[in-house]
């Protein structure tokens, strides 16, 4: 049975900002440290950590919302892929971030909210935090 998770934070900026450097590849990687490729729109595939992520992007309500089929290197290939939304409020210049990802193969909750944590939410902090005002 797959699992989910749901993560949520605040960045020092504006909504704008934060839905930028998700969908663009410069910015996306510039931000987590890893490459990554990215097709900015509706249908549009994406590669992400010198492409241990890939997936498609399935819906997009600019600055606000963002919604990914999403998958890595640990699924095995009869895995499904799974599903991420992310959600922006701006408030005040700066953006609730809301991670919700669903359909996690069984026993990987704990290490994809690792991951997240680690891999996008800390290194997305830093980025956010030193960037220029």
């Amino acid at each position: 049975m797959s699992e989910s998770l749901t993560i949520k934070t605040t960045f020092r900026a504006p909504a704008k900002e934060v839905y930028e450097a998700w969908m663009d590849s410069a910015k996306h990687s510039l931000m987590t440290g890893g490459i990554a490729k990215i097709d900015p729109r509706v249908g549009g595939k994406f590669t992400a950590w010198d492409g241990y992520i890939s997936g498609e992007t399935v819906e997009l309500d600019p600055y606000s919302r963002i919604v990914q089929l999403w998958r890595t290197g640990d699924f095995d290939e009869s895995d499904p892929y799974s599903r991420i939304e992310i959600l922006l409020d701006e408030k005040d210049g700066e953006t609730g971030f809301v991670l919700i990802h669903e359909n996690i193969p069984a026993g990987q909750k704990d290490d994809y909210l690792e991951g997240w944590n680690d891999y996008y939410l800390d290194p997305m902090h830093d980025y956010f935090s030193n960037r220029s005002e």
